[in-house]
């Protein structure tokens, strides 16, 4: 392994910066902390921590984010979700110090696991405005970060200490989020946005169903002939949804991705089998193209930013220890890049891509310790 950072607690979570002015930056989520790590060719350091009091189920990296390594005016900011369900904005910057910002817990916000959250896609002023989560309660929500009405909620997060590490809790005038809920039919797995787009989200359930929401349009204005003015799609993984129909997927859960270069392909993957699907030739909701990673079933899946022909699974059952398969779309048939990290019983908790140019490398949590790894070598 290239890098391994360690950490004093169980690292549930990582996330990697997409930004341009912020690839070498990873957020890792622990026990009770989320830290900022600064990642070099040879090195890994910690940039910042925040102590969130609670373990974090979901980060997300906000387009305001600025590397030390790119500007000395640099600026960390995420939005993270904890266990007790409640939402938190992080930032610090190199003229302030740490701020936790709570929002979204109690009766204005999710009462179940929240399981993924991004920032809305696109390069627009908005971009940094709205954060989306997604939750077991089968809510999709998207938070209005900076409202032009108050709606006063000045509680915090239950497991948030206000002091701890002279941390700065939330400014007192500063007003809640507010949030617009889509219900769903079924617990929520993962949402993503995409670069290209402030308008929509991709949401997958739990029963291999997967949703591209364009959660700004007007049901009225609908325009059926195209994608992008609907306000909702549907795919489906058809084995996953078979398979939760007969009550044979107690233990799997879905995670799907899109990829960056394209609004027009998807990957995800549902138990054992992965698959793509092309919107611009829809099928019928159907995957175009599918294969097998984990026999056992996959975890997480995620597109490679810089080499968008790669992609990487994850599993969390026991059988194969922490290990991540690599995938080209260009060889969907042959057999993956298989790298073992440790063995059985580790599992890869979470793991995520580097966008830094070059040789891809991959950001796995492994037990306390997070491994940083390349997937090739020079040619």
């Amino acid at each position: 392994m290239d890098l391994q950072h360690h950490h004093p607690t169980r690292v549930d979570a990582v996330r990697c910066c997409y930004n341009d002015d912020a690839t070498d930056l990873i957020a890792i989520a622990s026990e009770h902390s989320v830290d900022v790590l600064v990642v070099t060719d040879s090195a890994c350091q910690i940039l910042t921590s925040f102590h969130i009091g609670c373990r974090t189920t979901a980060l997300a990296w906000s387009p305001l984010t600025v590397s030390p390594s790119s500007s000395d005016n640099w600026h960390i900011e995420l939005a993270v979700a904890g266990a007790d369900f409640g939402l938190h904005l992080l930032t610090k910057s190199s003229k302030d110090g740490e701020s936790i910002f709570p929002f979204g817990g109690g009766l204005s916000g999710h009462h179940a696991k929240i399981n993924d959250m991004t920032f809305c896609g696109g390069r627009s002023e908005d971009s940094t405005r709205y954060v989306a989560t997604v939750s077991d309660d089968k809510m999709l929500m998207v938070w209005d970060l900076h409202p032009t009405v108050d709606v006063s909620s000045h509680a915090p997060s239950p497991g948030l200490d206000l002091s701890e590490n002279g941390t700065t809790p939330f400014p007192s005038d500063r007003p809640q989020p507010t949030a617009y809920v889509i219900p769903f039919s079924h617990p929520l797995t993962s949402i993503s946005s995409h670069p290209s787009t402030s308008k929509e989200f991709l949401v997958s359930d739990c029963r291999g169903s997967i949703f591209l929401t364009d959660w700004r349009s007007d049901p009225q204005d609908m325009d059926q002939d195209s994608w992008r003015h609907s306000s909702l799609i549907e795919l489906v993984e058809p084995t996953a949804l078979s398979d939760h129909l007969m009550g044979l997927s107690r233990h799997w859960v879905g995670s799907v991705d899109w990829r960056r270069d394209t609004t027009d392909i998807i990957g995800g993957v549902y138990g054992p089998k992965f698959s793509i699907w092309d919107i611009s030739h829809l099928r019928g909701g159907k995957p175009y193209a599918s294969g097998v990673s984990f026999p056992e079933g996959g975890h997480k899946f995620r597109w490679c930013p810089t080499y968008p022909d790669y992609f990487a699974i994850s599993t969390q059952l026991p059988g194969k220890g922490a290990a991540v398969h690599v995938h080209n779309t260009n060889y969907l048939q042959a057999q993956p890049t298989v790298f073992n990290i440790l063995p059985r019983p580790h599992l890869v908790q979470d793991f995520d891509f580097l966008a830094v140019r070059g040789i891809p490398r991959i950001v796995a949590a492994v037990g306390r310790t997070v491994f940083i790894f390349s997937i090739g070598v020079e040619s």
